[in-house]
C-alpha cells in the first residue's frame, strides 16, 4: 500500500484509533491531518510520534457547521488536493432509559448524534465536493459494533452508529461515478484510553470472553483495515461495512 505524499484528513486524531490511523498512513509516506478538539497536547504526541513530514495539526469543533467547513477547506488549502477522509472522531455518553430524567436523556440524544451522525455528515460533504472535482477519493468511516450489537445503556449511541452506516452505504452508491469510494469499519470493544477503565477494570474479564479470541481489539488491527479500505484497488469494496470484534457479534 503506497501512500506517498497522498493528503489524508483523520478526524479525532490525538488518541487511540485515530492517533493510531494517523500514525499507519504517515508510515506509508501520506501527508496526514490531525485532528483535535480539546486535547492540543495529544495531538502533538501524535504528530511527535509520526514519521515522514508534511503533517498537520487542525482543531475543530466539528459539531460547529462553520469550524468542520474551515477544517477540510483548511486541508485542502495546505494540501492541494485530499485524496482520503477518515470520520474517526466520535462520542459517547451512557443515558440508560431507567435511570435519566427526560431533560439528560434528550440532551444526550442531540449531542450524540450531532457529534457521531451530522458532523461527519457535514465534513464529508465539504471533502466529497474537493474529491469530485480532483477526479476521485477515498472516504472511510469509523462506526461500531453497537450499531448491530445494540448499546443498552446508550441507545443513542447505537442509533447514531447505525445511522452513520446506512449514510455511507447511500454515498458509496452516490459517489461511486465521481470515483469516490465510501467504506465502514464495525469495531467493537478496543484496548484505547476511552474504554481502559471496562476493559482493564472488573468488568474485564467479561468483555474479553465475549470473543472466542479472549481478548479485545488493538489499535493497529483497527487501522491497519482503515488503511487498506483506503488503498488503491479496493474500488470494488465500496459501500463496505467490516467488522472488527473478533467473532463476538456475527452478522450474515
Amino acid at each position: 500500500m503506497d501512500c506517498a505524499a497522498k493528503p489524508v484528513l483523520v478526524t479525532g486524531a490525538s488518541q487511540g484509533i485515530g492517533r493510531e490511523i494517523a500514525r499507519q498512513f504517515a508510515g506509508l509516506g501520506a501527508r496526514v491531518a490531525i485532528h483535535y478538539f480539546r486535547k492540543l497536547d495529544e495531538a502533538q504526541k501524535t504528530l511527535a510520534s509520526m514519521s515522514g513530514s508534511g503533517h498537520m495539526l487542525v482543531q475543530a469543533d466539528l459539531t460547529d457547521n462553520d469550524q468542520a467547513k474551515k477544517m477540510v477547506e483548511q486541508v485542502i488549502a495546505e494540501f492541494g488536493r485530499l485524496d482520503v477522509l477518515v470520520n474517526n472522531a466520535g462520542m459517547f455518553e451512557p443515558h440508560p432509559i431507567a435511570k435519566v430524567s427526560f431533560d439528560d436523556w434528550q440532551g444526550a440524544w442531540r449531542r450524540t448524534i450531532d457529534a457521531n451522525l451530522i458532523a461527519p455528515a457535514n465534513i464529508t460533504y465539504w471533502a466529497a465536493q474537493k474529491m469530485i472535482s480532483q477526479g476521485g477519493g477515498r472516504i472511510v468511516n469509523v462506526s461500531s459494533r453497537g450499531a448491530f450489537r445494540g448499546e443498552p445503556d446508550a441507545p443513542a449511541y447505537g442509533a447514531s452508529k447505525a445511522g452513520l452506516n446506512a449514510m455511507s452505504q447511500s454515498l458509496a452508491q452516490a459517489l461511486a461515478p465521481h470515483n469516490v469510494f465510501v467504506c465502514v469499519v464495525a469495531p467493537g470493544f478496543v484496548d484505547t484510553e476511552r474504554v481502559a477503565y471496562k476493559v482493564q477494570g472488573s468488568a474485564g474479564e467479561a468483555i474479553r470472553n465475549q470473543s472466542p479470541l479472549n481478548r479485545v481489539a488493538t489499535s493497529d488491527e483497527v487501522a491497519r483495515t482503515v488503511v487498506f479500505l483506503a488503498s488503491e484497488g479496493t474500488d470494488f469494496l465500496t459501500g463496505c461495512i467490516v467488522d472488527i470484534n473478533g467473532a463476538s457479534y456475527l452478522r450474515s
